[in-house]
């Protein structure tokens, strides 16, 4: 019975260990819909460090890096239009 405790324990924080990158990406999409471009993309990062530690490779990595590409491209933009309409 300890057996099966320790290993549902063990089995249990590996798969909590596998979903940070999950929660990181969905609290992402959360900021990028608030219209939180920055943190948004904090989020992103980190989740994609997260894989690059546990060096799990995904469809949700490349979506990841997709994101951050649009991303910049994004807050890019806003600059620039702001400073053109500054002038």
């Amino acid at each position: 019975m300890i057996l099966l405790l320790i290993i549902f324990s063990i089995r249990s924080f590996i798969h909590w260990k596998k979903n940070i990158p999950v929660n990181l990406f969905v609290e992402g999409l959360r900021n990028e819909n608030n219209g939180h471009f920055e943190e948004a993309i904090i989020n992103y990062e980190t989740a994609l460090n997260k894989f690059e530690k546990s060096r799990f490779k995904s469809n949700l990595k490349n979506k990841i890096i997709e994101k951050l590409k649009i991303l910049h491209t994004v807050i890019e933009y806003k600059n620039n239009f702001r400073f053109g309409r500054a002038m």
